[in-house]
């Protein structure tokens, strides 16, 4: 009896894959026995096909049948019957499906092979010392990079398919002891009721995480180092890797997670307390000098120390700008810079922002264009900014809203401004975690990580910010 006509099957799905140019099959024929494999080369392990299926099946003596098919002659570790509407998808995956005219069995054999990066340090997170190892756009590598680290059966890794058109798949990681049920089933529903055409990248999907989407703040965590993502998941947060993205989101996220740094934790905490502390500084700076300056120059230039003063006078005096326009303009030049040094070849990128900051500053304050006082703000400004680069796009706009302030408001624009941002960011929470915390609300417990960070040894209960299961981290034990 005949159960497949393999022929005709062989058309049907050239046809439905478009006649693409890496669309492949092959049919092996054994007396009247027929075995019809359908895959995309470019997708597969053609060295690994010929070894595991075509090599067995001209060896094999005996009449063939689905079950000596699937565990005696395909040496292969994963080999499944699947349905016949799911054949497509099982291709495009990189499985070799079969059909055969002796069984109405469809057999899919997993040889998906793909170029893949070696685990390198990020260029965004280098460390002095400390672990190097990066995340890479491979899914399976970088869940094993978790489970290396994580030897524990309290891991639980659920996979999700997102995407109507690109299929990707989303994997959710956390310790089913320590973080919270309420976090893991918010999160598995936001992404569950994710519908989009396609995802490119973990940021595709971040948006749909945020429960504040047009919020200016940022919401949701990001790292591209495995020990980073395993210290956040020891302490009950939720990861979520996606598949072709280096980068694996973490929720819920604070606002402090971004003045912290992986560094920290591999030297002095005496040395990390006083970091943590000039990167705060570097943000207040970031985000407020170039606004105070305007506010100072246009309306409360009394206050300011007499020299001072006389200084900013004597280099300002015949500049065609008014002070608030040669700040916008010195701030567009700078960030311009920027621009353009991120889209050139690495060669000339940095060569570009240092060399053109120089001459266009340096021309510009000798053609009584630009002031040198308007230069050195805004490049301490835009150089502060870097100090926490993951904060880098959302103090970029809170610099041009507090220029805006202090340049039509004066320092009372500035002060307002400042009270309103931390009410706002007093008011945000991450799933239930409140985004100042352990500030606002006040946790003791917590402040051992804070801007102040204490010894590890110290540091023996798991965060109450993110409502852990269980509270004890570390227990110290003194032997006598």
């Amino acid at each position: 009896m005949s159960y497949f006509n393999v022929e005709e099957k062989l058309e049907e799905y050239k046809e439905r894959l478009n006649d693409s140019v890496d669309y492949s099959n092959r049919i092996y024929e054994k007396g009247e026995q027929k075995i019809c494999m359908i895959f995309l080369k470019s997708i597969i392990d053609q060295e690994l096909l010929s070894n595991a299926i075509f090599l067995p099946l001209q060896t094999y003596e005996d009449d063939l049948s689905i079950d000596i098919l699937k565990n005696k002659i395909i040496k292969c570790s994963e080999v499944k019957d699947i349905e016949e509407d799911k054949v497509i998808n099982e291709i495009l995956n990189g499985r070799v499906v079969i059909f055969t005219n002796f069984s109405d069995k469809i057999i899919a054999v997993d040889l998906f092979k793909f170029p893949t990066r070696v685990p390198t340090e990020p260029p965004t997170s280098p460390v002095i010392q400390g672990p190097r190892e990066g995340f890479v756009e491979d899914l399976q590598t970088n869940i094993t990079l978790i489970r290396r680290r994580l030897k524990t059966d309290n891991l639980v890794i659920k996979s999700l398919e997102i995407g109507t058109e690109t299929k990707n798949k989303v994997i959710m990681c956390f310790l089913k002891d320590v973080a919270n049920d309420k976090l893991v089933k918010d999160v598995y529903k936001k992404l569950k009721n994710i519908k989009i055409n396609g995802v490119v990248d973990s940021y595709y999907i971040l948006s749909f995480l945020e429960e504040r989407p047009d919020s200016l703040f940022k919401q949701i965590g990001g790292a591209e180092k495995p020990d980073i993502v395993v210290s956040k998941i020891l302490e009950g947060k939720v990861a979520i890797i996606v598949d072709n993205s280096p980068i694996v989101l973490t929720v819920p996220f604070i606002i402090l997670e971004d003045l912290q740094n992986s560094n920290d934790y591999y030297t002095n905490h005496h040395y990390s307390s006083l970091v943590r502390i000039m990167r705060l500084m570097g943000l207040l700076i970031a985000i407020l000098s170039p606004g105070a300056y305007l506010a100072l120059q246009i309306y409360h230039y009394n206050i300011l120390p007499l020299n001072f003063l006389i200084t900013i006078a004597d280099t300002t005096l015949g500049l065609p700008f008014t002070p608030f326009l040669e700040i916008i303009f010195i701030f567009l030049l700078f960030q311009i810079l920027y621009e353009v040094s991120l889209r050139l070849p690495s060669y000339l990128g940095l060569a570009t922002s240092v060399v053109g900051a120089l001459i266009l500053g340096d021309t510009g304050i000798k053609a009584g264009l630009i002031s040198p006082p308007g230069v050195i703000i805004v490049a301490l400004s835009k150089i502060s900014l870097y100090t926490i680069p993951e904060q880098a796009s959302q103090i970029t706009v809170l610099q041009v809203i507090f220029i805006i302030l202090g340049g039509s408001l004066g320092v009372m624009g500035v002060v307002a401004g400042l009270i309103y941002m931390v009410n706002y960011l007093n008011k945000i929470d991450s799933y239930g975690t409140p985004y100042l915390a352990p500030y606002s609300p006040r946790i003791p417990s917590d402040l051992k990580d804070a801007l102040i960070t204490s010894a590890p040894t110290q540091m023996d209960k798991l965060p109450k910010s993110f409502s852990p299961k269980k509270s004890k981290k570390v227990e110290v034990k003194d032997e006598k």
